[in-house]
């Protein structure tokens, strides 16, 4: 993975905006390692964050929340804020941790291939 001028792109904290790459593809991120255009989420995409979620295997669970977010973000232009998160999923918000252990924004919205939704610290 690469991030801009070469250095490495994690998504933590103070990283600059650049690119991640990961089986073949390149990536545009924000300063945090979320997908700067949602239009390129793809299964790479899924593939790269779940390394970065340590998730063994996406299931039918993971799968589900991210098509409720991608659909809420088709639907009103931006990611549900994270409170909202377990409305939109129909999830408990214990169940989206046990999923997405960096939570609703930087797991599951990281994942769905969204911005950082409103209330992500």
């Amino acid at each position: 993975m690469g991030g801009a001028g070469g250095g490495p792109a994690r998504g933590g904290k103070g990283m600059t905006a650049g690119t991640v790459e990961h089986s073949g593809k390149t990536f545009p991120v924000d300063s945090e390692g979320f997908l700067a255009d949602a239009s390129l989420w793809c299964p790479e995409w899924v593939d790269h964050v779940r390394g970065i979620e340590e998730i063994d295997e996406i299931t039918e669970e993971h799968e589900e929340v991210l098509e409720r977010l991608r659909a809420y973000f088709a639907e009103h232009g931006r990611p549900p804020r994270v409170r909202d998160t377990t409305l939109v999923t129909g999830y408990k918000l214990k169940t989206i941790y046990e999923l997405f252990p960096s939570g609703p924004g930087k797991g599951a919205c990281k994942m769905a291939g969204l911005p950082k939704p409103d209330g992500c610290t």
